[in-house]
C-alpha cells in the first residue's frame, strides 16, 4: 500500500484524534451529529486511499467553514448588543478572541491545503 504524503498524513493523525475526540464527546453526552461524526468515513475513505474520499473531504471542509461562519456571525452579531459578554473560558482562564481566529484560520487554511493539493489527488487516485 502506498503511504500518503507527509501533509496528508498530518492531516490524517488530527482527524484520528478528532475521531477519538468525537466517540468521546457521544458517549457523554449522548448524542451526535454531522460535524462531529463526520470525519470517520473521511478519516476511513483516506486510509483505505478510496476514490470518492477528496469528494468527501471537500464535503467535510464546506461544513466546517458554514459552521465557522455561523458562529463567527453570532460572535460578531453578539459583540455589537453586548461586548463585555463575548468572552471564551476555558478552565477559568480567558481566551482571546483573536487567538481563535488565528487558529481556526491556520487549521481551516491547512485543511484547504492539503484537499486540494495534487499530491492528494494522486495519493487518492486509484492504481491500475
Amino acid at each position: 500500500m502506498k503511504k500518503p504524503h507527509p501533509i496528508l498524513a498530518i492531516l490524517m493523525f488530527f482527524y484520528f484524534l478528532l475521531a477519538f475526540a468525537a466517540l468521546w464527546r457521544t458517549a457523554t453526552t449522548q448524542s451526535f451529529d454531522l460535524f462531529t461524526l463526520g470525519v470517520f468515513p473521511v478519516l476511513y475513505g483516506l486510509m483505505r486511499r478510496r476514490f470518492w474520499a477528496g469528494v468527501l473531504l471537500k464535503i467535510y471542509l464546506t461544513i466546517q467553514t458554514v459552521a465557522l461562519l455561523a458562529l463567527a456571525t453570532a460572535a460578531v452579531i453578539a459583540y455589537q448588543i453586548t461586548p463585555e459578554d463575548v468572552k471564551v473560558v476555558f478552565q477559568g482562564r480567558n481566551i482571546p478572541i483573536s487567538s481563535i481566529v488565528i487558529a481556526a484560520f491556520i487549521a481551516m487554511s491547512f485543511q484547504y491545503w492539503v484537499a486540494f493539493s495534487q499530491k492528494t489527488k494522486h495519493y487518492l487516485k486509484q492504481e491500475e
